[in-house]
C-alpha cells in the first residue's frame, strides 16, 4: 500500500491494534507546519456506520484540549478502508524506541500518558488502549496516542478480537469480564505499561502469542506477578495501580502521575 486518498506514504510505521501506521507527506490542504503526519489505516471494513462512530469519537478525543496527547489532523475513508492522520513523533514508542532511554526517561514518558488519560478522562473519555507502543516519545518527552478504537467501530466485538496478545496483557480482567472501561481499567494500564517498559517482562509472564483465548484465560486465572527488578517503591506503585478492588487503585491518573514524578526524581 503506497497511498490512501491524498496521503502519499513514504513508508510503514508498523502495525496497531486494529491497523497499520504509515509516515506520509503531510497535504497541503492541512495548513499545518509540519511537513510529515502519521496515518493509520484501520483494519475494520468501513461501512457508514463504523466511519460515523469513528469520527464521532475521533472529533471528541481531538476537542479534548491537552499537551500530552497526539494531534489529530483529519479523518477519512477510501475503497471500504477508514483511516485518520495525526501528528507524527520521530522518537518511536515505549515499546519502540529511536534511542536508549533511561529509566527516569521510560518513568517521565508514563508519567506524560497518565496526565493525558486524566486529560481524557475529565472529559468523559477512557481511552481503552494504553499500551508502551501507544506512549510516543518526542523532543519535549512524551505524548499517548491511538483511542481503543476496535470496540467503537465494531461492536459487540469478542474480547479475542480487540487487538490480539499485545492488547490483551494491559486489559484489566474487569474488562473481560464485561465491565465498561473506566479511569480505574485505564490506571491498570499504566501500571502494567510501567511494569513492562522498567522490567522488559509482561505481568503475566510470556503469554501465548498464537492463541488468544488461552491468553485471556491466563489473565483471568492467574494473579499478576511483579518482576524482582522492580525497586520496592517501584513495585508498590505498580501493585497499587494493579489492585483487584478498583477503589483501592489510584484516584486518579493525575495522581498516578504525581506519584510517578516523585518516583522518577529518584531514578
Amino acid at each position: 500500500m503506497d497511498r490512501i486518498a491524498d496521503y502519499q506514504f513514504i513508508q510503514p510505521l508498523g502495525e496497531g491494534s486494529s491497523g497499520s501506521y504509515y509516515l506520509a507527506a503531510a497535504p497541503p490542504r492541512l495548513g499545518i507546519a509540519a511537513d510529515h503526519v502519521a496515518v493509520k489505516v484501520l483494519q475494520v471494513a468501513a461501512g457508514e456506520d463504523a466511519f460515523h462512530r469513528l469520527t464521532r469519537e475521533l472529533r471528541t478525543f481531538a476537542k479534548v484540549r491537552s499537551a500530552h496527547l497526539v494531534t489529530l489532523y483529519d479523518a477519512g475513508q477510501e475503497a471500504g478502508r477508514c483511516y485518520y492522520a495525526m501528528e507524527y513523533c520521530p522518537g518511536g514508542s515505549l515499546a519502540h524506541p529511536a534511542r536508549e532511554l533511561s529509566r527516569a526517561d521510560k518513568v517521565a514518558a508514563v508519567a506524560t500518558a497518565a496526565r493525558a488519560a486524566n486529560d481524557l478522562h475529565e472529559a468523559g473519555i477512557a481511552h481503552r488502549d494504553i499500551k508502551p507502543a501507544n506512549i510516543l516519545l518526542t523532543d519535549q518527552g512524551a505524548k499517548l496516542s491511538d483511542l481503543g478504537l476496535v470496540q467503537v467501530l465494531a461492536p459487540g466485538q469478542t474480547i479475542t478480537g480487540l487487538g490480539g496478545i499485545g492488547s490483551v496483557e494491559y486489559l484489566d480482567p474487569a474488562i473481560m469480564r464485561g465491565e465498561r472501561a473506566s479511569r480505574s481499567s485505564d490506571i491498570w494500564a499504566l501500571g502494567v505499561s510501567l511494569h513492562r517498559v522498567l522490567s522488559a517482562r509482561g505481568v503475566y509472564g510470556d503469554l501465548p502469542e498464537r492463541d488468544p483465548l488461552l491468553a485471556v484465560r491466563r489473565v483471568l486465572s492467574s494473579p499478576p506477578t511483579l518482576d524482582p527488578s522492580l525497586s520496592d517503591t517501584e513495585a508498590e506503585l505498580v501493585r497499587r495501580c494493579l489492585d483487584p478492588d478498583p477503589a483501592a487503585r489510584f484516584r486518579t491518573a493525575a495522581e498516578l502521575a504525581d506519584a510517578l514524578d516523585a518516583l522518577g526524581s529518584t531514578s
